[in-house]
């Protein structure tokens, strides 16, 4: 999978489409990922003690990694990515302006 955590995306489908942020968790086996403050579900939580009320607290909830184009920090730009090789290590290219992301 090519976001990891720390990636800034931009969603481009459902609900959230068009809105950016950045990636808090990537979960590569299953294409996962959960972005900050998208796609945002209600849960509700019971009181635990007596006298105590329920809330409603809203959560980040995974999307699937193919919804997401990771934002270039170069050119700004929605783009894909491509690999390159150097010295032994692998390096994330933008497919846009070639620079490193």
């Amino acid at each position: 999978m090519k976001i990891r955590k720390g990636d800034q995306v931009k969603i481009i489908s459902g609900k959230d489409k068009g809105k950016s942020g950045k990636v808090i968790k990537a979960m590569p086996g299953n294409r996962m990922v959960v972005v900050e403050g998208l796609n945002l579900v209600k849960k509700h939580i019971r009181p635990r003690r007596a006298g105590e009320k329920g809330q409603a607290v809203e959560v980040p909830r995974p999307l699937h990694a193919s919804k997401t184009m990771i934002v270039c920090s170069k050119c700004g730009k929605p783009t894909r990515i491509g690999y390159i090789t150097k010295d032994g290590k692998k390096y994330r290219l933008c497919k846009k302006c070639g620079n490193e992301i």
